[in-house]
């Protein structure tokens, strides 16, 4: 990694940044979303796993991302309204970043670096990586894994019950 996992700061969508030190002992569920994608349902599943699983210490952060068919046009302003007033997104989400590429965030460069236990470029919205309560990535999971599938739901429970 590039530099440690908890040490890499990040921006709220609202501009707030901070480090994300303040989610050790947190499982993480990190998801690339878009607005206008065909997977964009997958807010829904998010946040019920974060309904589900939020009091036992699973937090899902969204990462808005433009990079995949132009599918995120929108200000951070336009993307928060979107969330709030469609799927009622009520866990964190940040500001609009890139994945992938020359300004690819260090979060990224964290997740899919050559350090990491599952390198390679993002592919789509809606990617999803599973970290630990100590900061280790434990999973990778594509567009077309829905956030509330067996496969999903059995590794959270699993890092959860860690």
């Amino acid at each position: 990694m590039n530099e440690p996992f908890y040490d890499i700061e990040v921006s709220r969508i609202d501009g707030d940044e901070y480090a994300l030190e303040v989610y050790r002992g947190k499982v993480l569920l990190i998801v690339n979303v878009a607005s206008r994608c065909g997977f964009t349902g997958q807010y829904k599943n998010l946040e019920n796993l974060y309904d589900r699983y939020g009091e036992r210490g699973l937090v899902i952060l969204g990462f808005p991302c433009n990079q995949f068919g132009s599918q995120e046009p929108g200000s951070n302003e336009d993307i928060a309204s979107f969330c709030s007033l469609e799927y009622g997104v009520s866990f964190p989400m940040h500001e609009k970043i890139d994945v992938n590429g020359d300004q690819q965030h260090p979060l990224y460069a964290s997740l899919t670096g050559a350090d990491s236990p599952f390198p390679g470029k993002i592919k789509w919205n809606f990617g999803k990586f599973l970290v630990s309560r100590e900061g280790h990535i434990l999973e990778r999971w594509g567009s077309l894994t829905n956030p509330e599938s067996r496969k999903v739901v059995t590794a959270i429970e699993k890092a959860l019950a860690g």
